[in-house]
């Protein structure tokens, strides 16, 4: 999946689309996205030394795994409720391409519970466990 195909499921646009592209089986998300290093995340983070925000990884993770909800999010926008055990464990820097896992380990109505990470040349960069909530884009736009 292509970014114009990943537009038609995640309500996320750019500059906050940060997947490139996606393959999904149905049960594992595996995405990916290169860092330029004109991100808007990276002005100031740090100067003369560029490194990609954990939380920014961690929203990459999250994208990747929303693609795996597929039509479910057709009228609705995922919104993080938690994150559990992130760890840290590699830096991403420009010039990087970020392997991005995911896979939906359970859900409860519109809560969706997940487990993923982002690999750098085969290395974890950072992991975690992330949950979110599918709310109508009416709702989530306070209508």
């Amino acid at each position: 999946m292509n970014r114009d195909e990943i537009k038609r499921l995640l309500p996320h646009r750019e500059p906050m689309l940060l997947v490139d592209e996606v393959i999904s089986d149905g049960e594992t998300a595996c995405g990916s996205y290169t860092v330029r290093g004109d991100e808007w995340f990276l002005q100031g983070h740090f100067p003369g030394n560029p490194v990609v925000p954990g939380v920014v990884l961690c929203e990459m993770i999250g994208q990747s795994c929303a693609i795996l909800i597929d039509e479910k999010l057709v009228g609705k926008t995922p919104f993080f409720t938690g994150m559990d055990k992130v760890k840290f464990r590699k830096t991403a820097r420009p010039g990087d391409t970020l392997t991005l896992v995911a896979r939906i380990t359970r859900h409860n109505g519109p809560f969706y519970f997940t487990q993923g990470e982002v690999l750098i040349d085969g290395q974890v960069a950072a992991q975690g466990e992330f949950s979110f909530a599918l709310i109508a884009n009416d709702e989530a736009a306070g209508k």
